[in-house]
């Protein structure tokens, strides 16, 4: 059994929850210059999904930092330029997630282990590997479709040969994933696309994992062992093996049933600064894991998209929201012309309404509608008070 080092620190539960606001980019002024990018690099993990209501998850997460950050501006920051190499990797992270392009060396353990698994869903035919990479070769980027097809019948899950093959050439590492194209991807070698200096596998399994536990340690700012692992998807066992060389500082949390670590930075000073308000996406890495989400703020989180509509309770893609350091409700929007629609909202009680009709507004000037309109607000008494509140921000 491992003998857990003792805590250094004990912390309160509202330090905990206040650092780990600082360290997701919500406490404290926003680092605009650094922009989209200094986002993805803060974060280390940026996820993608194929939902957009009021837009695409990656786009709605520097969002919920910066503010209006426009919405090409965002694009830009990620994808690869013409001849300049990527400024992102998209890769198995927490899921399918966009990484800072500095990171694709400590990724070799997991494309090592892709390249080791004797079993995949999707059976690869034979050629069609090499005939995928002698195609990019050849014609530069290119998405499945121009491939050769990315399905074989109309079915989701029935890829074709062609795209089992350039997906698990980008498992491998060979190709990339440059950008999306009216969300497909589209495929290059990974020697174009990567930096020289980074294209490599060189660094072994405890170094890779040290770095990313370490990383996901700062991009927490405090976490259990459960918390490091599930950020980049690692085992518990791996998080155990290079813990103790992550640079985290063991911490006691208030609260907290199992042993945490910490940013050592965010330990030097008490974190402070202006509380961001704002909607976030149910795939932020604030909120995306339930557990945490709950023993930090109190707030049971969960997506109900692939949740059947009559057992649906908060509605298919309900926004929590952030106010003064606190979830205080949610909104599941939607969006008719240039009216943003609050299909379904629910309230913490009379005192977040000002700061759910703020997060609506801003979320409308953002994605460029004038109005705002409420359909359902859970307790009935709080509908006037917010729409009464949405028409002073309006006017």
């Amino acid at each position: 059994m491992t003998t857990l080092p003792r805590p250094s620190t004990d912390l309160s539960a509202a330090e905990a929850r206040r650092i780990a606001l600082w360290a997701q980019g919500f406490l404290g002024a926003p680092d605009r210059r650094s922009g989209v990018r200094g986002v993805l690099r803060h974060l280390g993990a940026v996820q993608l999904d194929t939902i957009s209501v009021l837009a695409r998850s990656h786009e709605l997460i520097p969002y919920a930092r910066l503010g209006a950050v426009g919405r090409a501006t965002v694009e830009d920051a990620y994808w690869k330029s013409g001849a300049e190499p990527s400024r992102a990797f998209e890769y198995w992270s927490h899921a399918a997630c966009l990484l800072p392009i500095e990171e694709w060396p400590h990724f070799a353990f997991r494309r090592r282990a892709y390249r080791a698994r004797p079993h995949w869903n999707h059976e690869l035919p034979d050629g069609a590997y090499d005939q995928v990479v002698k195609q990019l070769r050849a014609q530069g980027p290119l998405t499945a479709t121009d491939l050769g097809g990315a399905k074989r019948t109309s079915e989701w899950w029935d890829w074709s040969g062609a795209k089992v093959a350039v997906e698990r050439a980008l498992m491998y590492g060979e190709v990339v994933c440059v950008e999306r194209r009216g969300w497909k991807r589209v495929y290059d070698l990974a020697e174009r696309a990567i930096p020289t200096a980074l294209l490599h596998d060189e660094l072994d399994d405890a170094e890779c994992l040290r770095r990313l536990v370490g990383l996901a340690g700062r991009s927490l700012g405090v976490g259990t062992r459960a918390d490091l692992a599930d950020y980049h998807r690692l085992k518990g066992e791996q998080v155990d093996a290079v813990i103790a060389d992550s640079g985290l500082v063991p911490v006691s949390v208030e609260g907290w049933s199992k042993p945490a670590w910490a940013d050592p930075e965010a330990l030097a000073a008490p974190p402070r600064g202006r509380h961001r308000t704002t909607l976030l996406s149910p795939f932020d890495s604030l909120v995306w894991e339930r557990a945490r989400t709950e023993r930090i703020f109190g707030f049971t989180h969960r997506l109900e998209a692939y949740v059947p509509k009559p057992k649906r309770v908060h509605g298919y893609f309900a926004m929590p929201v952030l106010a003064g350091g606190r979830l205080v409700g949610r909104v599941d929007p939607a969006r008719e012309g240039r009216t943003l629609v609050a299909k379904q909202v629910t309230l913490d009680g009379p005192k977040a309404v000002p700061a759910v009709a703020q997060a609506l507004v801003e979320a409308a000037g953002w994605v460029d509608c004038t109005d705002v309109r409420v359909e359902r607000v859970d307790a009935p008494e709080l509908r006037e008070p917010l729409t009464a509140e949405l028409s002073r921000a309006l006017a």
